[in-house]
């Protein structure tokens, strides 16, 4: 659980500690592969913790991957039907493409493999993915809207989020379903899949990830009480809203964000490093 080694430069970022001697939060470089690996089902099992404690479960829906970092083509994830607040990273799966389960001993979501095994398949920059049936989440994808930057929250995802109409509302268990939508994923961080909900992703780690789910289910919840004012919202300019997301929405900056939320459910529930 260290967080003490340098991260990768990230110039974009305002996030630089601009005092000397003062401790500043940096992402962790491993010396092995092992290492590195139980720091992501680390990391992955306390995004479940913390999930559960938001309240974003929903049944047996939702699910949150990461990559394995020696065998690119396999992704960790929550077992299937597991009370998110009591993942533990023992619990976790061991998932190839396939959605055979190479390590663990509960089954998988089968519509979760689907979705999040086409995104990772498709997109070999996406380190890990995040999908909840949240409440803010599923309101606003029933409009088939994008967000708009009417907050520095939302400004996050100005040009960097869009609405997928493909299986909109559908329950995607066919492969090629899911392929069609991880095609309109794009190189977003962040999707509205219309009548279903949020997914979101992650470059350089599952900290990211979940930030951005976190960030988008309050930009929806924001909006949809702007909105139920009844009075016409004040958006943030176009120039202004690009450089929120620039300076602001960094994969660095939301690895900080989460590294509090991460800190206080390590504290309060070791039991998850089991």
């Amino acid at each position: 659980m260290d967080t003490t080694s340098p991260p990768a430069a990230d110039k974009a970022s305002v996030y630089q500690p601009s005092q000397q001697g003062l401790y500043f939060p940096r992402p962790p470089v491993f010396q092995t592969l092992e290492e590195e690996r139980l720091h992501r089902k680390q990391r992955l099992a306390a995004v479940c913790r913390v999930f559960a404690r938001y309240r974003y479960e929903y049944g047996f829906a939702g699910h949150v991957t990461v990559r394995d970092p020696e065998f690119p083509d396999r992704f960790w994830t929550n077992p299937f039907a597991m009370d998110f607040g009591r993942v533990r990273v023992s619990d976790l799966l061991l998932v190839d493409h396939d959605g055979t389960v190479l390590e663990g001993s509960w089954a998988v979501n089968q519509a979760g493999f689907v979705l999040h095994s086409a995104i990772h398949r498709q997109h070999p920059h996406v380190l890990a993915s995040c999908h909840m049936h949240t409440a803010n989440g599923m309101a606003w994808a029933a409009l088939g809207r994008p967000l708009d930057p009417i907050t520095q929250t939302a400004a996050g995802f100005y040009n960097d989020h869009a609405v997928i109409t493909e299986q909109a509302g559908a329950v995607v268990v066919e492969r090629e379903a899911g392929q069609a939508v991880a095609a309109a994923f794009g190189d977003n961080k962040a999707v509205i899949h219309q009548n279903h909900g949020l997914f979101t992703v992650g470059r350089e780690s599952v900290d990211e990830a979940a930030w951005w789910f976190i960030a988008m289910e309050r930009a929806c919840e924001i909006q949809l009480k702007a909105e139920a004012t009844g009075h016409p919202l004040k958006l943030i300019s176009p120039e202004a809203a690009a450089h929120s997301a620039k300076h602001l929405a960094t994969p660095l900056a939301a690895w900080l964000h989460f590294q509090p939320i991460y800190d206080a459910v390590a504290r309060a529930e070791p039991d998850l490093f089991d």
